[in-house]
């Protein structure tokens, strides 16, 4: 499991495996791991899962000893379980709604018609408000039932891990990328002549040292953040 996936503690983890792993973020956190924390620390509430449903507020009283109450309907409101598919008909290919896609559950490339795996789906929505034409349409996936009813403990373990792989991927694309450019910005500096139109040798020793100077500051933070070194 990704880093980012990781509850706090056991009251945490207990809560997150009784999520319904759709990363939908309607509780008002970045995903499922996020709530779980939360709720752990007395700074949300057990009823802010909507695909969870009523049943899943029984689940996480049941864990935590807190009273069974109603589904917020401030986070939304316990609705039948739906999936995405694209209308081809009008994809442009953007690759918004992949990038969008907690589970990876849609495939296509730049300038091609994407396509919606249907058993990754979680009905989370995410990937509609960022089409910018539109063609990401809502079907029913199990007919009317909603919460637990229309979705089960294995489908929620495999949305699980593909969001933990999904994650996992784009935390190593960051450390690449930012490896990258401190790369380039140190080859630069090392060849800073070359590069500016200073003549100067005090202002281009000015400038290297000022740019070692954001370098070292930019190396801290990535040492700081998820997969820095």
């Amino acid at each position: 499991m990704s880093t980012a996936a990781q509850p706090h503690g056991q009251l945490a983890a207990r809560i997150l495996d009784a999520l319904p792993q759709t990363q939908c973020t309607r509780c008002g956190y970045p995903d499922c791991a996020g709530y779980s924390r939360a709720i752990e620390a007395g700074e949300a509430d057990i009823n802010q899962c909507p695909p969870g449903g009523q049943q899943g507020v029984v689940r996480l009283a049941h864990i935590t000893g807190r009273p069974a109450k109603a589904l917020d309907p401030a986070f939304g409101l316990e609705s039948p379980r739906q999936t995405v598919f694209v209308d081809e008909n009008w994809c442009i290919g953007c690759t918004l709604c992949i990038d969008a896609c907690p589970t990876d559950a849609i495939v296509g490339s730049n300038k091609r018609m994407h396509t919606v795996m249907e058993q990754y789906c979680t009905g989370c929505e995410l990937c509609l408000p960022v089409c910018p034409v539109d063609c990401i349409k809502l079907e029913p996936a199990n007919g009317i039932a909603s919460g637990w009813a229309a979705w089960s403990q294995p489908q929620a373990d495999l949305a699980r891990a593909r969001y933990a792989i999904r994650t996992d991927r784009r935390q190593r694309q960051q450390v690449e990328h930012a490896r990258k450019l401190a790369a380039e910005a140190q080859m630069k500096l090392a060849n800073l002549a070359e590069h500016s139109r200073i003549e100067d040798p005090k202002v281009l020793d000015h400038k290297r040292a000022i740019i070692a100077a954001a370098m070292a500051r930019a190396k801290a933070l990535r040492a700081g953040g998820p997969g820095g070194s």
